[in-house]
């Protein structure tokens, strides 16, 4: 056994997720992705969501090039009636659920001013209610074996207004609030809930900004690592806390930042207590 093999193979006992069915939405796009290789690369089954039915595909195709169990499912998860006729298409080709991660999102400019009651509402609808029904049309079956678990994906902007950015910040909030009246109302049903929220992710929609002058540098001095994070590094906590080794961990909400959040007061001007230059 070669000592990549041995820890691919040490990574899947040890989460424990080995042939389970963990439905992915956002699937096409860079963190839904990596949160599909990732639970691939672990031994579970995939179903992957997306309105966005070629990207789907393609996720889907790729994965199964490495013998993955995975389909792809074109699913608008702000509409109620496509997340039941997904719901329906899973349990035919699975008959159960462990995992949803509920990870779709739309992000679209304006200010809280100007901003019509439509925008407002079309943003709400694939990131909060979408989350909402896409835990109900999975979570009842969790509910009815008794076991599952659910991570949904906010965002830091869920703690820090992200300023002309429409409803983002409210539905990115309120996806925090969701997920810990689910762990209140479901854990002792044998459910869990929790959030991941990602912070300076480079994606496909945000390469374009790291390759405009020195933004990256500018970005990656405002985080503790010194780096911009990759999907992955969203991804592999994702799996962690859907795995069996969270048992315990329900209702937490975990950022995902390179230590972003912690970093406020060296934005502040405080002169004699400056880092070192070479720091």
């Amino acid at each position: 056994m070669t000592n990549q093999v041995a820890r691919d193979h040490t990574a899947q006992h040890w989460l424990g997720l080995e042939s389970n069915v963990c439905v992915v939405t956002g699937a096409a796009g860079g963190i839904g992705r990596a949160i599909s290789s990732t639970f691939a690369d672990a031994g579970a089954r995939l179903a992957l969501l997306d309105r966005d039915e070629a990207g789907c595909n393609e996720a889907a195709q790729a994965l199964r090039a490495r013998g993955v169990d995975a389909i792809a499912i074109t699913c608008d998860i702000g509409d109620a009636a496509s997340v039941n006729r997904a719901r329906d298409q899973v349990a035919r080709k699975f008959g159960h659920v462990d995992v949803l991660v509920n990870n779709a999102g739309l992000l679209r400019a304006g200010g809280i001013e100007d901003i019509g009651l439509d925008a407002w509402n079309a943003m709400l609808a694939v990131n909060l209610t979408g989350y909402m029904l896409c835990a109900q049309a999975f979570g009842r079956e969790m509910l009815a074996r008794g076991a599952g678990s659910i991570v949904h994906i906010a965002s830091v902007a869920a703690h820090h207004p992200q300023t002309w950015s429409g409803a983002y910040s409210p539905s990115k909030a309120g996806i925090a609030m969701l997920s810990r009246q689910i762990a209140a109302e479901w854990g002792a049903r044998g459910v869990r809930s929790n959030t991941v929220c990602p912070g300076m992710i480079r994606t496909p929609l945000s390469k374009a900004f790291y390759e405009q002058g020195d933004v990256e540098a500018r970005r990656s001095a405002m985080i503790a690592s010194r780096r911009i994070g990759e999907p992955r590094d969203i991804a592999e906590v994702v799996a962690f806390l859907a795995s069996r080794r969270a048992g315990y961990v329900n209702g937490a909400e975990l950022a995902v930042d390179g230590g972003f959040e912690c970093m406020l007061m060296d934005l502040v001007p405080r002169p004699g207590f400056e880092a070192p230059r070479n720091a």
